[in-house]
């Protein structure tokens, strides 16, 4: 979530509030340490995220620009109050970078949090536009639906990008060449075998890509000089491995790997790409935690340094000259880290972050060659004052249930002795990533208001070997809740946490461990804050986002199978939606509405099941956000809301206050429990095998216009359809023109039974897959792979012809069936159909049939199936790859 902040306030509003905010705590004038003003936390920073331009002559950096974090832009030599926006975007700014020649700055950007990507270029020498007072930033990748990924930049041609999209399949990114100046995109290859990447050398040739087999296992590929690719090295399931850069002589390949049984750790190797031989590079000098970072140099194309996290960083130079300019500035600031963050092309000069864990960041221009270091900024100024106040982090381990020792960051108030104190529990998300020590607002957010804050890294979390993060699988609310709750009970024997005063809050995987400690050890806790967490794990892995696809053999071993029966039992015991009954402790929930990895719905069902319990549940839902909050005033609201009710549940001091604006967006998404609905399964029995058909076929040729709606963006097509007699079967041609060219369907059906015998669908030259019906099994042909499902019951395909398979069926009003649809990938779900009603579509009376899955029953597709001749006059239909796009075909003739 973002967690930034800015406060524009006269000095009198600024009493004024301070004065308000007095009469909201508890013993306040006992207290040594004065309350923070919660917005100098979670406003917009002031300034944030800069970047030197290439040639060193222009900084850029992200300001709020109308209550939004947008790009700004300055010369080097002027005072930040003189730079003037670049974008005015309505959504939340975050990475930007500049192209190698500086003549644009490239950023990414979605919607209402739905993370489709679209990338977008502006010239920072440009004039603004009148209208909106900045200049034109161009859309490179314009469509709402599709997510664009940056795979490589040109610094040979600047004006190049190579990027993936996934407007063919939603699952797979292709690789685009795009031309910046132009917008030109042109397609290199059609991702067809499960590629999850491409990797350039130092010429900017693809040298290498990376893929995912269906067995979850990660592959490293090299590419031949025909365009095929032969697998060079690879690494299980439960394993990382992957390439990072070529060496300085362009011939060889950096990886990072911790395969084989007796390779815990992540270390660095190189790979000679003639014999495919592997040497060490470097681990862990320490032999305790994986590998970091590893930055190049893209001047010398040499390594610079790695760097190793256990408690704290720590970095290995390979160049000495920079080591010694490191050590400068580390001099310069005792104790603090020291992130070099953004330099020239040249690499002598750079913007360079400093912090620790009770001081604030602050950001410095530093000149090599001179040695000389300049004072830029701090993000939050504001805060500066307090910052005498600021808690210490600090490092510690204990044992979890079964004697695995666990790290952890335990940060207690300053100025008060540590006993008995309130405890707030916060662990990360993900769950496969970690918690690192330095400053963070919210932990100081927290301990100013008195209370001591845990975070652990349970099992599971990365970095610390293949071991420790394996012994977390298929332990969700188990082991790894262990490691959690081992935490409290840590610090209440040390007389740190007062036993009746613990709350626990989290976000993502951190929200499921929230409903998970309340569900599974409800004497734990006193109260909970889930911030987009998953309730139900087996809804979770269903409705995880297509361009995950790579990722989803991974999940269902790191998790559990709900495809089997073990999984989906252990899956079922792990959800804090089948326990809610045990959870007794109030809860606050916040979900953003257009999340698209925890779906609303994970928020709703947990939220509705608390209500008919009569337990006490909170409520926050952003109609504008994802997965978390990025804007300041949902984020303020949310957390200003959160604040007052740990504070009176757990008796701890905190601002009650809040802005009238403030307080109208919390109104504004604060939904009442009363007013949920949960859409339920529909119910509905499978057919053992299809009804005798009303009629056959009829030879013929239908034309259809096509209208696909994307998000308002229409997009017209049309489709002809041939019927024709051939070898004593039926065979149906759907032939779509496209902007992309011509696609085809076609099926062939037995004559007067009209059972399947086969499909092939191509969506052009190369994109190909063809099926095969044999009984109740059908196999599947892909890219030259084969896969056989079985189907237990009457099914049809979602392919050519299929709705004069429906026309055929008895269909009368209050006709309804179960039947199976065969999807693209062969895999069948059972579908509802069901006549629903009549209307009269192009002059004739149809029957208006819906089919819908019995799991996902909000997505309908409808057919409007002329009575007298048994032909669709319309269908309507969503676009199962395209979350909310729907596609319409009208019949013309």
């Amino acid at each position: 979530m973002n967690h930034h902040l800015l406060r524009k306030a006269s000095l009198v509003a600024a009493i004024a509030m301070q004065a308000c905010i007095a009469t909201a705590q508890t013993n306040t004038s006992k207290e040594q340490i004065p309350l923070i003003d919660r917005e100098l936390f979670f406003d917009n920073p002031e300034i944030a995220g800069s970047q030197l331009s290439p040639d060193g002559k222009m900084v850029s950096f992200l300001k709020a620009n109308n209550g939004i974090l947008n790009i700004w832009v300055k010369r080097f030599d002027e005072p930040f109050e003189k730079a003037r926006p670049l974008t005015a975007s309505k959504e939340p700014m975050s990475g930007y970078f500049w192209t190698h020649d500086g003549k644009y700055i490239l950023f990414a950007q979605a919607k209402g949090g739905d993370e489709n990507d679209n990338i977008y270029a502006v010239n920072p020498l440009d004039a603004a536009d009148p209208a909106t007072g900045v200049p034109t930033a161009r859309n490179l990748t314009p469509n709402d639906k599709v997510k664009a990924y940056i795979f490589a930049v040109s610094r040979k041609n600047p004006d190049v990008l190579w990027v993936g999209l996934n407007d063919r399949d939603a699952s797979w990114h292709d690789l685009y060449k795009l031309e910046i100046n132009t917008g030109k995109l042109t397609l290199l290859e059609t991702n067809k075998d499960r590629l999850t990447g491409w990797v350039f050398d130092w010429d900017e040739n693809v040298r290498l890509a990376t893929r995912t087999p269906e067995d979850g296992t990660t592959e490293i590929l090299k590419r031949n000089t025909d365009g095929t690719y032969t697998k060079i090295y690879d690494c299980g399931t439960l394993e990382s491995c992957g390439p990072l850069s070529f060496t300085t002589d362009n011939k060889n390949i950096y990886i990072e790997t911790n395969k084989g049984a007796n390779q815990d750790l992540t270390k660095l190797m190189v790979m000679d790409m003639q014999t495919l031989k592997l040497t060490d590079v470097e681990k862990d000098p320490n032999n305790k935690v994986d590998l970091g970072n590893v930055a190049f140099s893209d001047k010398t194309r040499d390594i610079i340094y790695t760097t190793y996290t256990a408690a704290k960083t720590k970095y290995y130079f390979k160049d000495k000259a920079m080591e010694k300019d490191f050590n400068f500035v580390k001099g310069k600031f005792p104790g603090m880290e020291v992130n070099f963050q953004s330099s020239t092309n040249e690499e002598d000069k750079y913007l360079v972050s400093v912090w620790s864990d009770d001081k604030l960041p602050e950001v410095y221009f530093y000149d090599r060659k001179k040695q000389e270091l300049i004072f830029q900024y701090t993000p939050r100024p504001k805060l500066k004052p307090y910052e005498k106040n600021f808690a210490k982090m600090e490092a510690i381990t204990y044992k979890s249930s079964d004697g695995l020792e666990i790290p952890a960051y335990l940060t207690v108030p300053k100025g008060v002795d540590p006993k008995n104190l309130p405890l707030i529990v916060l662990p990360h998300g993900g769950p496969w990533a970690r918690d690192y020590w330095g400053f963070s607002g919210w932990i100081q957010w927290l301990a100013n208001r008195g209370y001591a804050v845990l975070q652990m890294n349970f099992r599971g979390s990365t970095g610390y070997g293949k071991k420790f993060i394996n012994a977390g699988n298929k332990q969700w609310g188990m082991l790894m809740q262990d490691d959690i709750t081992w935490g409290v009970k840590h610090l209440v024997s040390k007389g740190i946490a007062d036993p009746k005063r613990v709350a626990i809050m989290g976000g993502s995987y951190g929200g499921y461990a929230t409903l998970a400690g309340l569900a599974f050890t409800p004497d734990v806790y006193a109260a909970g804050v889930d911030i987009v967490g998953p309730s139900n794990l087996i809804t979770l892995l269903n409705s995880i986002p297509p361009y995950w696809e790579a990722g989803r053999k991974i999940f269902t071993e790191r998790m559990g199978d709900p495809a089997t029966p073990e999984g989906k039992a252990l899956l079922e015991k792990q959800s804090p939606l089948n326990s809610a009954a045990r959870i007794t402790a109030p809860l606050m929930i916040i979900q953003g509405a257009n999340d698209p990895r925890v779906k609303k719905a994970e928020s709703d069902q947990i939220v509705i099941a608390l209500r008919d319990l009569n337990r006490t549940v909170e409520y926050i839902c952003a109609p504008d956000e994802g997965h978390g909050f990025h804007k300041p005033v949902n984020n303020m609201a949310s957390l200003g809301r959160a604040e007052v009710f740990l504070g009176k549940i757990l008796k701890a001091r905190y601002q009650e206050e809040m802005k009238p604006e403030l307080a109208a967006k919390l109104q504004e998404i604060t939904v009442d429990p009363k007013s949920l609905t949960l859409t339920k399964k529909l119910q509905v029995a499978a057919l053992k095998e299809m009804p005798k058909p009303s009629s056959d076929l009829t030879a013929g040729t239908y034309t259809y216009d096509i209208v696909l709606d994307m998000g308002g963006q229409k997009i017209p097509m049309t489709m002809v359809r041939t019927v024709k007699e051939e070898n004593g079967n039926w065979i149906v041609k759907d032939a779509v023109k496209t902007p992309q060219g011509e696609q085809s369907d076609e099926a062939v059906y037995t004559k007067w039974t009209l059972k399947p015998l086969s499909r092939k669908a191509s969506a052009g030259p190369g994109q190909e897959a063809t099926y095969a019906y044999d009984g109740n099994k059908v196999t599947t042909t892909m890219a030259g792979k084969s896969n056989t499902e079985t189907v237990d019951g009457a099914y049809i395909h979602d392919g050519g012809g299929n709705d004069m398979v429906l026309a055929r069926l008895p269909l009368k009003e209050g006709y309804e069936a179960g039947i199976y649809i065969a999807g693209q990938d062969g895999k069948a779900k059972l579908n509802r159909v069901a006549v629903v009603g009549t209307e009269t579509v192009n002059g004739k009376p149809c029957f208006k049939c819906e089919v819908a899955s019995v799991d996902e029953p909000n997505e309908i597709a409808t057919y409007y199936i002329a009575k007298d001749n048994k032909v669709a006059q319309r269908i309507v239909a969503p676009l199962s790859q395209v979350p909310g796009a729907t596609i319409t075909f009208d019949l013309k003739n």
